[in-house]
């Protein structure tokens, strides 16, 4: 049970694509993907009491109110661990990104750069957010789609043009074409998903 007084951290439930995020007790007061408000428990919180499990997966983020020390908000920036091989768990969420398995790659790279001390974590959270744009896009968000690429393009400008092996600058250069099309046409004509070129992951590998 949590502690009276703690706070807790309202992730991504883990249910299918049809309506993430969205239950007759939560529909009103959604919160961001990223959000992660701080509440304060009450007495008279409605709703069923959620399974221990999914309490377990809204608190790995927090303790009793107290941030992960690595998680603090720091700026992405270039880091050493940029001339390392991908990890697998990477590999794996980029090729779920690009299938277009944007829920997927969400759960798949949340789950190293949660874990993740250096600052290239940024480079996969920043993978993601732009997974979670494309996701909005599908789903008719207009603002959702707007905001999420935004906020993965500036995680990864740190790390362009390569890291990792990951062709950054590629992905940024796609993305930001697409959400500057998005914002000129309005959420009024959010065009068809996927548009003529959707953005893949690519990767840049030195033959020596």
């Amino acid at each position: 049970m949590r502690a009276s007084g703690s706070t807790w951290c309202a992730g991504w439930p883990r249910h299918t694509e049809g309506a993430p995020g969205r239950t007759a007790s939560r529909a009103r007061a959604q919160p961001s993907i990223w959000s992660c408000p701080a509440r304060r428990p009450t007495a008279t919180r409605s709703g069923p009491r959620r399974p221990a499990a999914r309490r377990r997966h809204d608190c790995r983020w927090r303790v009793d109110g107290v941030v992960k020390p690595h998680l603090k908000k720091a700026a992405p920036h270039r880091t050493s661990r940029c001339d390392d091989s991908p990890p697998e768990a990477l590999l794996h969420g980029i090729e779920e990104f690009n299938r277009q398995e944007f829920f997927e790659q969400h759960e798949t790279l949340e789950g190293i750069w949660i874990k993740e001390p250096d600052a290239v974590r940024y480079l996969y959270q920043g993978i993601l957010q732009v997974g979670v744009g494309f996701y909005h896009w599908r789903r008719g968000n207009w603002r959702g789609a707007v905001a999420k690429l935004g906020h993965g393009l500036d995680k990864l400008e740190a790390y362009r043009p390569r890291c990792m092996t990951i062709d950054v600058e590629r992905l940024i250069t796609e993305t930001v074409a697409l959400r500057e099309e998005l914002q000129r046409r309005g959420p009024a004509d959010l065009p068809a998903f996927p548009p003529p070129g959707l953005p893949q992951v690519h990767r840049i590998i030195r033959r020596v």
